[in-house]
């Protein structure tokens, strides 16, 4: 079958790879019906994460089960299923504590931009749903397994409240389903932070009810004009850079909560400064198998539309074109059509 691979920095290619197959008895292949590129996938594709050899790329997914392994139990050959980018048993301690994606067994999925995919420990990571669904929802049953879900940890993570104040520092796609999940949550005020016209709009069909553009110091001085020079009780950091989480830390009050997801690089924090800040800090992989059946039934009962975030869509063997105009910024984030 085509499936998508990086050679090296900006050598993206879809070309021929093995079709997968049950290797454990927990496994399951699914038939994608869509799948997409993260943020993430920027990193390695900008040469700003180390690689060693081609990697299969692709972790978000959904789709419809084909085979499963001996051991599977709870999904089955027919059934159209979500699952989260962190795989984990969702039964051992951590699992049990709502963060699956810090599993004893966790793995992270991959060669999921491709028409087939293995899905390890099934039985814990896939979440079917009661009927096949409209093909109208696929792209937000698929934001569920990653986009969604990670800016919803964002938000629960930054302990967003009905009636507070939430900054989003971020406008790319975890960021605007930030602002998504901080509505639902019940903020009354949600402060993005944006520079681009085109996700300022989104962020505001979301629930944002201001946009600062600026950044850095002035983009602090100006959410904390607008907060009466206080600052606001939640602040999601969507990025992972040192000026991003150093503005969501300036950003938060003191009190505050930092829910960051963004994957960090290069970032560094002063001890002496966050002890003096007295600022919560909670995040890391999102732990989505927590969230995956709500944010489902949001989907399916249309209470949500995380599958507008998609402004461009492109069959898998132009992969290589969305992943440039997600680079040149020309796309939030790209749909591949398999």
């Amino acid at each position: 079958m085509l499936g998508t691979v990086l050679h090296a920095p900006g050598d993206i290619r879809c070309e021929e790879v093995e079709d997968p197959q049950i290797l454990h008895p927990t496994d399951a292949i699914i038939k994608l019906s869509a799948s997409c590129i993260c943020g993430s996938d920027l990193w390695p594709y900008r040469g700003l994460q180390p690689m060693n050899q081609p990697m299969h790329m692709g972790h978000e997914y959904c789709g419809v089960v084909v085979e499963v392994g001996s051991a599977v139990r709870t999904v089955k050959p027919g059934q159209f299923v979500v699952g989260s980018f962190c795989l984990s048993d969702n039964t051992c301690p951590h699992c049990r504590f709502g963060f699956q994606s810090s599993c004893e067994q966790r793995e992270f999925m991959s060669r999921a931009q491709a028409p087939y995919a293995r899905v390890p420990l099934a039985d814990g990571t896939l979440v079917a749903t009661p009927e096949m669904p409209a093909d109208d929802l696929i792209p937000s049953l698929l934001a569920a397994s990653d986009v969604l879900g990670t800016g919803w940890y964002a938000a629960d993570a930054a302990r967003v409240q009905p009636g507070s104040t939430a900054v989003v520092v971020g406008d790319g796609a975890v960021g605007l389903m930030g602002v998504l999940a901080a509505k639902q949550m019940g903020a009354d005020r949600i402060i993005a932070m944006s520079r681009h016209k085109t996700r300022q709009d989104l962020a505001l069909e979301f629930g944002a009810t201001d946009i600062v553009s600026e950044r850095g110091d002035a983009g602090v001085a100006r959410v904390k004009e607008l907060t009466g020079n206080v600052g606001a009780e939640s602040v999601l950091e969507c990025v992972g850079t040192q000026e991003s989480m150093t503005q969501a830390m300036n950003c938060a009050r003191p009190g505050g909560n930092i829910g960051f997801v963004g994957v960090p690089h290069g970032v560094q924090l002063d001890g002496q400064g966050l002890f003096f800040a007295q600022k919560s800090l909670l995040g890391g992989p999102a732990p989505v198998r927590r969230f995956l059946p709500h944010l489902m039934d949001l989907v399916l009962k249309r209470e949500i539309n995380p599958g507008r975030v998609f402004d461009l869509t492109v069959p898998l063997e132009d992969v290589a074109e969305g992943y440039r105009a997600m680079d040149e910024r020309r796309a939030i984030k790209t749909l591949l059509r398999v």
